[in-house]
């Protein structure tokens, strides 16, 4: 029976071994490279989106979801249809609202936490991420995919975030899922699909 027991043990930590392991410095860069290269091919890119947020005292995630639009050099926009109407437009230093109909505007200067979000996400995209210097970056293996994890070395920012996710697919060697993990148990993930890439993107799309 012990025996049993052992070689299940074993069994499981072999699985999550299996499932993240570290990168060497080599593949990092080469890593690090691929994302570079592609991501300075990207112009536009235009993506769906589901949502997870997770809260330690609710048994379900709440889950959301919509589209989500880049625009060289750093406009973003995320776009909420359901279940409720609201976008976020990040442009020009600023952080447009709409919750359906009900605008406001927060100046990105005044909030560390959007700038570090806005900067990570964007970043993603352009490949200038993984110079930040105000994260520490590990890097892993998954199974078709690499995972770089940064932690801010802020803090004040650490009160908000205790650590920021971000999942690439292998091949394409573009962004995937985002996860933001908090101080408490609480994260949100976002799961990326059906990117279109360099398909014409109006600008009205960042008017919010």
């Amino acid at each position: 029976m012990k025996t049993k027991i052992a070689l299940l043990i074993l069994f499981i930590s072999s699985n999550i071994f299996a499932q993240e392991q570290k990168m060497t410095d080599a593949e990092i860069e080469s890593f690090k490279q691929d994302v570079n290269v592609v991501s300075k091919k990207i112009k536009t890119l235009s993506t769906d989106f589901v949502q997870y947020k997770h809260l330690d005292f609710l048994s379900k995630d709440i889950e959301t979801s919509g589209k989500m639009f880049f625009k060289e050099p750093a406009l973003l926009s995320w776009q909420y249809k359901k279940p409720y109407n609201y976008s976020i437009v990040f442009k020009n230093g600023k952080i447009l609202i709409n919750d359906e109909g009900k605008k406001s505007a927060v100046d990105i200067g005044n909030s560390k936490i959007f700038a570090r979000i806005n900067k990570l996400i964007v970043g993603s995209v352009s490949g200038n991420m993984f110079d930040d210097k105000e994260f520490t970056i590990s890097y892993f293996k998954l199974k078709g995919q690499n995972l770089a994890k940064f932690v801010p070395k802020d803090a004040t920012l650490k009160k908000y975030i205790k650590q920021i996710e971000l999942t690439f697919d292998k091949e394409e060697a573009t962004v995937v899922q985002v996860k933001l993990l908090e101080s408490s148990e609480d994260y949100t993930r976002i799961v990326l699909k059906n990117k279109v890439i360099n398909a014409k993107i109006d600008d009205s799309v960042f008017t919010n």
